[in-house]
């Protein structure tokens, strides 16, 4: 298809003579008089890219393209006029005109101009595109209750610049939700540098956050950027906030409350201007009790806490998940994607999930390459998700399999299965009961029934 180009100008001879010479060119073309009239054209034909002179009687060109652009903000505008001033191209541009083009028109200049703008255009298209694929692979899936919420909480908090400190277990997904609130952010185009504070051995961590100047350290041979400059106008992603050393917190303070600090070894001050975004597994309140974690930087970055659910508060979430885990797979070893029976989901449901999302990517990986057949059943999952997988060590099948009736073999395996799982966790019940994903008191009330 043709691209669609709306010519707007009060002269009729302009408007006959320039349609004419797009035409020849290709373009699909059409005209409006005035900008009232260039409105409804847009509204109804939604063109490419529109022509626009600047003077036109009632309303004029920085008018009209203030309307265009408050509506289709997508559009591509390149403004005409006899009477261009800096001014005037200042404007224009501020509001969203592609390019300005002086009268008396040169069609090999307009051609060019039409040209450039149209390559914008599906440049933005592909990055708008890009975009949405980036925000889809890096969003959180769920339907359930605490995701509903927690999307919720993204939505609001994401398009502004406030900082956000995000809680919860290894597992759960905390980088992807740093890396949403960016995506979903006004500094999507500027960079996310993220940090792990738990991995940079803490004599390196001020080189790795600052950066150094050469010579700075024995083994400082060139000069370095550190991640804060690298950040600068973006967002940087503080990970595993609570295991920075009391030291590095306080330097980190500082540096977060001026925005401002030194290279080592260096004399010069670098101003930068950034989001922050942190991450922790750990209670950094009770860190803080303990005299682990300062409090004065607790509340710096906890301005907007925000908790990612453990798996197993959003269970009703594992098919979904297991079905995204199959299609990734699948794409990447271009194999055809596999599935999970209903019981086999079922008994997913009931395992408590201490690796979180990451422990059942990992399991779905596992089973895409280990199980040969397209469809995975019970039988397939290994243990611990499939306690009937080393019931045979505990009970021995055909003990199991002797019992006639179906009730009393449940009663016989649970009482096993307990008390296999009491021995693995040195008779913690409540460590048990998390791991078993039952109340305390259920667990108790069954450990009463083994014993009699």
């Amino acid at each position: 298809m043709n691209p669609s180009i709306l010519i707007v100008d009060d002269e009729p001879s302009i408007l006959q003579s320039l349609a004419g010479l797009l035409i020849d060119e290709g373009f699909d073309v059409r005209t409006a008089s005035n900008g009232y009239e260039a409105l409804k054209t847009i509204e109804s034909e939604s063109p490419d890219l529109v022509l626009l002179d600047i003077w036109m009687p009632g309303l004029d060109g920085i008018d009209t393209l203030q309307e265009i652009k408050k509506n289709n903000p997508f559009i591509q505008v390149i403004i005409i006029t006899g009477h261009g001033t800096i001014e005037t191209a200042v404007k224009a541009t501020k509001i969203g005109a592609y390019d300005l083009i002086e009268k008396p028109l040169s069609i090999d200049k307009i051609i060019l101009a039409i040209n450039n703008a149209l390559n914008f255009r599906r440049l933005e298209e592909e990055n708008r595109y890009l975009r949405k694929k980036m925000i889809e692979k890096n969003s959180i899936s769920g339907n359930s209750p605490p995701i509903q919420l927690l999307k919720k909480q993204v939505a609001v908090a994401a398009p502004t610049d406030t900082w956000i400190l995000i809680k919860g277990e290894n597992g759960t997904g905390k980088e992807l939700m740093a890396r949403t609130i960016h995506q979903l952010s006004r500094r999507v185009d500027q960079p996310l540098i993220t940090v792990n504070c738990a991995a940079i051995p803490e004599e390196l961590i001020e080189s790795e956050l600052f950066g150094h100047e050469k010579g700075a350290f024995p083994g400082a041979t060139v000069k370095k950027r550190g991640k804060f400059e690298l950040a600068n106008g973006g967002t940087i992603f503080l990970d595993e906030i609570g295991d920075m050393s009391l030291k590095t917190q306080s330097k980190m303070l500082r540096v977060l409350e001026e925005q401002k600090f030194n290279r080592l070894g260096g004399d010069r001050t670098i101003t930068v201007d950034v989001r922050v975004i942190a991450a922790t597994n750990k209670e950094l309140e009770k860190e803080i009790e303990e005299g682990t974690f300062r409090e004065d930087l607790f509340y710096r970055l906890n301005v907007v806490p925000i908790a990612v659910p453990a798996l197993r508060s959003r269970i009703e979430d594992i098919p979904l998940l297991v079905d995204i885990f199959f299609e990734e797979f699948a794409k990447q070893t271009q194999k055809e994607k596999k599935k999970m029976t209903p019981g086999a989901l079922d008994l997913l449901r009931y395992y408590a999930w201490p690796g979180n999302v990451r422990e059942l990517k990992n399991l779905v990986e596992r089973l895409a390459i280990m199980v040969e057949k397209e469809i995975i059943d019970v039988g397939d999952l290994p243990e611990p998700y499939n306690p009937a997988a080393g019931l045979e060590a505990v009970l021995g099948e055909s003990e199991l399999l002797a019992i006639d009736n179906l009730k009393e073999a449940k009663k016989v395996f649970e009482r096993e299965y307990i008390q296999k799982k009491l021995e693995e966790n040195k008779n913690n019940v409540t460590r048990t009961a998390e791991l078993l994903g039952v109340g305390r008191s259920y667990l108790h009330k069954k450990i009463k029934e083994i014993i009699k």
